[in-house]
């Protein structure tokens, strides 16, 4: 009984079992390479999408943005607010230097001399009335015996008019005298004042210093004075009927 009951393996159903494995084996190598297939076709798609992405995104954002417009960086930014930090303090350095214009010149009648180009500026009510030539120190220097020496400049600041003089003779000083070879006289020595060498006016800023007219008119335009500003007839008559006592004189 027992024999009957054993089971006996013949060599077809070996072959068949051995079958039955390399099938087996056939499939689960043909479904690896199947997935391996889709993965390394997934990874490629996701890959080949990634990089439309980068070389469409630019051209997007040209098509997506205004014409005219473009795109502001954060460098742009910075210097964009830099800009506009630059322009704020113009803006109050102009408005503290409109402040000082305003303070310098008033609605009244002012004179500006300028000795670099010698040329004068008459302004009313802010506004220039006339300008021409004129002539100013001329720097050169007068020695005198010993120590005593004279610098003939024009004096630089802002100044007033202190006084106004038509037909003003001048009272020559010492360096007058000195200048032409001569003994100085006493101070109230008649040889001291001198008629007609000043024009129809004057007018005095202060410390010895005129605006006054000149039988020089040739020399108008230079420096040769020797520290007054002289002005031809009609520039001088326009100055004179123009500026006040108190009136500013600005020379630069």
């Amino acid at each position: 009984m027992e024999e009957d009951l054993q089971t006996f393996v013949t060599p077809d159903d070996e072959i068949v079992e051995k079958t039955d494995q390399k099938s087996r084996t056939g499939k689960r190598f043909k479904s690896l390479i199947r997935i391996s297939m889709v993965t390394s076709i997934s990874v490629f798609g996701v890959l080949f999408l990634f990089s439309l992405i980068l070389c469409f995104v630019p051209v997007l954002q040209e098509v997506a943005t205004p014409k005219g417009t473009r795109t502001i960086t954060s460098g742009e930014i910075r210097e964009n607010s830099e800009y506009k930090r630059q322009i704020n303090n113009l803006k109050a350095e102009i408005q503290n230097l409109s402040r000082k214009y305003n303070s310098y010149t008033s609605g009244q009648s002012y004179l500006v001399i300028n000795t670099t180009d010698n040329r004068f500026f008459l302004y009313r009510n802010k506004k220039l009335i006339r300008e021409g030539f004129c002539s100013s120190g001329s720097y050169t220097v007068l020695q005198a015996e010993g120590e005593k020496k004279w610098i003939f400049k024009t004096p630089k600041g802002k100044y007033r008019i202190l006084g106004k003089t038509v037909s003003p003779v001048w009272r020559k000083p010492d360096w007058a005298f000195v200048e032409e070879g001569l003994p100085v006289p006493p101070a109230n020595h008649p040889s001291r004042w001198e008629y007609g060498v000043l024009g129809d006016y004057a007018l005095s800023i202060g410390d010895g210093y005129l605006i006054h007219g000149t039988i020089y008119k040739r020399f108008l335009g230079m420096p040769v004075t020797h520290g007054c500003i002289r002005l031809n007839d009609e520039d001088l008559e326009s100055i004179y009927n123009n500026l006040n006592i108190g009136s500013r004189v600005y020379i630069f």
